[in-house]
């Protein structure tokens, strides 16, 4: 019988899903370029800030100070940037973590791509 997986409950767990979350970003053929080539991002500046920000959102810690949308618009991202994002987001979290944090982690993903992709790229249906 395989061991549960416990829920986010530390530091520790927002840096574990972070890091290998960002480890399979870095694997991926459709993100890795955006975030190294084009975006360039600073690892070692930018882990830190995403334990901060995930942290603040599941652990409350309002540590976090900053707006992510803001780096984002310059990015050449589109749809299956968004879903690839999630996908490999959600996966991260099932294979390590089970519990209501867990939940709310995925959904506070989901709602964050959904947010930014419809800011980035607004359907023009939605204005009629």
């Amino acid at each position: 019988m395989a061991a549960a997986r416990p829920d986010i409950q530390t530091e520790a767990d927002i840096k574990r899903l972070v890091d290998a979350f960002y480890d399979k970003v870095n694997a991926d053929p459709l993100l890795a370029p955006v975030f190294n080539d084009f975006a360039h991002v600073d690892w070692p500046a930018h882990l830190p800030q995403m334990y901060d920000f995930w942290s603040s959102l599941l652990l409350h810690t309002s540590r976090y100070r900053g707006q992510p949308f803001l780096k984002h618009i310059p990015l050449p991202i589109a749809g299956e940037h968004f879903q690839r994002w999630l996908s490999l987001f959600q996966g991260t979290v099932a294979e390590l973590f089970a519990g209501p944090v867990a939940d709310e982690a995925r959904l506070r993903a989901q709602n964050i791509a959904h947010v930014f992709e419809s800011r980035l790229r607004p359907d023009p249906l939605s204005l009629l």
